[in-house]
């Protein structure tokens, strides 16, 4: 990946970490970045990318005391790890050291399409 295309990651994910915590812009900074590298150890079972780069992650929200709140989808209504996948994010992101309690809802507002992948995820899944 050429250092454009790192930079261009690292922005992306800051669209995606939200805070309203009182923590200093460096540590807000770090939780976030390890967070996003937390939950890019996901895989949806039946697809071979990361939940993240599929962007079924909306939006996360780390707030005063560290709690962190996720609000992801999934790509259909009856994906089969619908079940599963929350609770691996959950694990994922309370894995990340310096984070405090974790709540992960899922929301289909907006449903997610395709156009929500990122390039990585294309290019895994042969969708050029």
């Amino acid at each position: 990946m050429s250092e454009a295309d790192s930079a261009e990651k690292v922005a992306e994910a800051a669209n995606r970490v939200d805070t309203t915590s009182a923590l200093s812009p460096e540590e807000t900074e770090r939780l976030g970045a390890d967070i996003v590298a937390a939950l890019k150890t996901v895989y949806d079972p039946e697809i071979p990318a990361d939940i993240y780069e599929l962007g079924l992650i909306y939006k996360v929200d780390i707030k005063d005391g560290r709690a962190v709140d996720v609000q992801m989808t999934l790509t259909t209504p009856n994906c089969p790890a619908a079940g599963d996948l929350p609770n691996f994010v959950e694990n994922a992101i309370a894995s990340v050291p310096g984070v405090g309690p974790v709540t992960v809802n899922v929301v289909w507002e907006p449903p997610w399409t395709p156009d929500r992948m990122s390039d990585e995820a294309r290019l895994v899944l042969n969708m050029w």
